[in-house]
C-alpha cells in the first residue's frame, strides 16, 4: 500500500520524535507523516507515575530487549527496556527532568567541531521546550511544552539521608540544572498535576488536531529506500496491520527509533558494516563502520541498606490498610507514593579528588527489593543507587537477521576498564562513608548488598558485577563527529554520512553520553534539528 508523498517522515514517537512532529507541523504548508511501531498511550498505567513498574517488561510498553552475558557483570545477561508506543521511553522512564553538565556540551562542541552543540546554544535550546515551575529566570523558562514540576512526597528517610551528605561535604542543591549538577537535593520531574508527563500528551496531543499530521501507529519500519547509486533517501518500507506499506519523502527521512532501533533499522537498509551485512545477506548500501558501535550507558549500583526505627515504603504497602491510604491519598491529591517517580532523591558528587568535576549521580529510594519485578523487603531498608556519569567502557548493538522482529545483539560491556573498575570501588567506598554520618547512624542502617565483609579492591569489583544494573541510558550508537572521525556515523547536522536526505535524531547520536538522565539532551537535540528545518 503507498501512502503517497511527505515532506518529511519521521520513524519513532519518543523523545525526540513528537518533539519534531510538533514543530515541524506549525508550519501549515510541511506534510508530515509520523510512523510508531507501538500502539497509543491509552494505558493507564503509562500516566500513573508508579505504573512504570507495570510498563517495563510489558510487551505493551516495552520492546523487552536483553543484553547478551556480560562479562563485566559476571556474564549476566540484564532486561534492557525501550520504551514501544507513543512517548517512546518518556512513557515508561523516571521522569527525572536532567541536562548533564556543561563541559558535556562544550565536549560534543569539540569533537563534531560545530560550535552550536556547546553549553551555551544548548541552554537556549533547552528554554524552548521546558515549562519550569520556578518561573522564568537565567536558567529555565516557563514558555514550553514540557512541564518540570517539583516532587510531590516526602519521606524522613530521604531527608536524613540528605542531612547526612551535606555533613559528609556535599552542598545542598535546589536546581542541578545549571551547568553544574554538584550537590544533593531532590530530583525535579516532568509531571503535570500528579500525573506523568509523556512527550506524546506533551507534544502529540497539539500536533495531531493539524492537518498535515498523519501518524500511523503499529508500523513496523523494515528497510529505508536508499538509491544505491545516488546513496539518496527516497522513502521508507513499513509492515503494519498484516500488509506492506510504502511513503516516500521529497525531503528527508528523519530517524528517530533510540540507540537500539535507529541501528536496526541503518543495518537492515544495507547501511552499517559491511562484513556484518554481508554475512546475513544485506546488499551493502554504505559500509559505515561506527554503526552500533561507541555504545555508552550508566551502570547503577544498588546499595541497599536495612534500617531501624524510620518508615520506608517496604512496611507500608505490607498491609491492604497502608496500601488503602496509598491510593486514597493518590485519589484525592495526586501525592504521595503512587505520584513517586523510581528516584527522588539525587546527589552529584566526586569519587575521588582526581575528578575536578561530579563524576558519580546517586539515586536514593526509600525502598529495596531483590531485583526489579520483585515484591519490596518485608523490614524497612532504602536504597543508594549509584552510577558512574563518565564509564569508558564501550559496547555495541547489532542485528542478528534481516527480520523486522528479531531481537539485536546488545552487549554494553558494562566495567571492562580499569578505569571505570576502580570508580566502582571508589562509588561504594564513598556511600558508606556517607551512611556511617550522624544523621543516618541514628537508625543502625545494616549494609544488606553488596554486604560489609567486602572490602579489598578486588572484593569491591567483584560486589559491583553482583548488584550492577543498567539504569536504562544507552547513548553514541550512532554517534555525530567531525569529517576525519571515521567511527562516526553522522555529521554535525545529524545527517547520516555518505547517504542524502536521511538524519538519526536521538540518543543514539550523541558522541559522548551526558552526565546524568538522558532523556531531555535527546529532546534539546530534537530541538536543534526542528529549528534547522524551520
Amino acid at each position: 500500500m503507498n501512502h503517497g508523498v511527505f515532506d518529511y517522515i519521521i520513524i519513532g514517537a519518543g523523545s525526540a520524535g513528537c518533539l519534531l512532529a510538533n514543530r515541524l507541523t506549525q508550519n501549515p504548508n510541511t506534510t508530515v507523516l509520523l510512523l510508531e511501531a507501538g500502539a497509543k498511550d491509552d494505558y493507564i498505567w503509562i500516566h500513573i507515575p508508579v505504573g512504570y513498574l507495570y510498563c517495563i517488561d510489558n510487551p505493551r510498553t516495552d520492546w523487552q530487549f536483553k543484553t547478551e552475558p556480560i562479562v563485566g557483570l559476571n556474564h549476566r545477561s540484564l532486561l534492557y527496556p525501550r520504551g514501544k508506543g507513543l512517548g517512546g521511553c518518556s512513557s515508561i522512564n523516571g521522569m527525572i527532568y536532567m541536562r548533564g553538565q556543561a563541559e558535556d556540551y562544550d565536549l560534543w562542541a569539540a569533537l563534531t567541531e560545530e560550535p552550536d552543540w556547546n553549553w551555551e546554544a544548548s541552554l537556549k535550546r533547552y528554554k524552548q521546550f521546558e515549562n519550569y515551575h520556578g518561573g522564568n529566570n537565567e536558567w529555565h523558562s516557563n514558555q514550553g511544552e514540557w512541564q518540570i514540576s517539583q516532587q510531590r512526597l516526602n519521606w524522613k528517610i530521604l531527608e536524613k539521608f540528605k542531612e547526612a551528605a551535606v555533613d559528609f561535604g556535599v552542598p545542598e542543591s535546589f536546581d542541578f540544572n545549571q551547568g553544574n549538577n554538584h550537590g544533593v537535593g531532590y530530583f525535579d520531574v516532568n509531571q503535570k498535576n500528579g500525573w506523568r508527563l509523556n512527550t506524546s500528551k506533551a507534544f502529540l496531543k497539539q500536533a495531531a488536531k493539524r492537518p498535515n499530521l498523519t501518524m500511523i501507529t503499529g508500523a513496523y519500519v523494515d528497510t529505508l529506500d536508499i538509491d544505491s547509486q545516488t546513496k539518496q533517501c527516497k522513502g521508507v518500507h513499513f509492515i503494519g496491520g498484516g500488509q506492506t506499506h510504502y511513503a516516500s519523502t521529497q525531503n528527508e527521512v528523519l530517524l528517530s527509533a533510540g540507540s537500539i532501533g535507529s541501528v536496526q533499522i541503518l543495518e537492515r537498509s544495507g547501511v552499517g558494516q559491511g562484513p556484518l551485512l554481508q554475512e546475513l545477506g544485506i546488499p551493502v548500501i554504505h559500509n559505515v563502520p561506527g554503526v552500533g558501535e561507541n555504545m555508552q550507558d550508566h551502570l547503577q549500583l544498588r546499595m541497599i541498606y536495612k534500617v531501624n526505627g524510620i518508615e520506608t515504603l517496604n512496611t507500608k504497602v505490607r498491609t491492604w490498610y497502608g496500601k488503602g491510604l496509598i491510593a486514597l491519598e493518590y485519589l484525592l491529591k495526586r501525592s504521595g507514593p503512587m505520584s513517586m517517580a523510581p528516584s527522588q532523591l539525587g546527589m552529584f558528587t566526586h569519587s575521588s579528588t582526581n575528578h575536578k568535576r561530579p563524576n558519580l549521580q546517586y539515586h536514593i529510594q526509600p525502598l529495596s527489593l531483590e531485583r526489579f519485578g520483585e515484591d519490596l523487603h518485608s523490614f524497612n531498608a532504602f536504597t543508594a543507587s549509584v552510577c558512574n556519569l563518565r564509564p569508558t567502557s564501550r559496547g555495541s548493538v547489532h542485528i542478528t537477521s534481516r527480520d523486522v522482529m528479531a531481537k539485536p545483539k546488545i552487549q554494553p560491556n558494562y566495567l571492562s576498564t580499569k578505569e571505570d573498575q576502580r570508580v566502582a570501588v571508589e562509588a561504594i567506598r564513598l556511600t558508606r562513608n556517607i551512611v556511617e554520618r550522624g544523621p543516618l547512624k541514628a537508625y543502625s542502617p545494616e549494609e544488606l548488598k553488596p554486604g560489609v565483609v567486602l572490602q579489598n579492591d578486588d572484593e569491591l569489583i567483584q560486589a559491583a558485577a553482583e548488584i550492577g544494573t543498567t539504569i536504562f541510558h544507552p547513548v553514541g550508537t550512532c554517534k555525530m563527529g567531525a569529517p576525519k572521525d571515521s567511527m562516526s556515523v553522522l555529521d554535525a547536522n545529524l545527517f547520516v554520512k555518505g547517504i542524502h536526505g536521511l538524519r538519526v535524531v536521538d540518543a543514539s547520536g550523541m558522541p559522548n553520553i551526558t552526565s546524568g538522565n538522558t532523556a531531555a539532551p535527546t529532546m534539546m537535540m530534537a530541538q536543534r534539528i526542528a529549528e534547522r528545518l524551520k
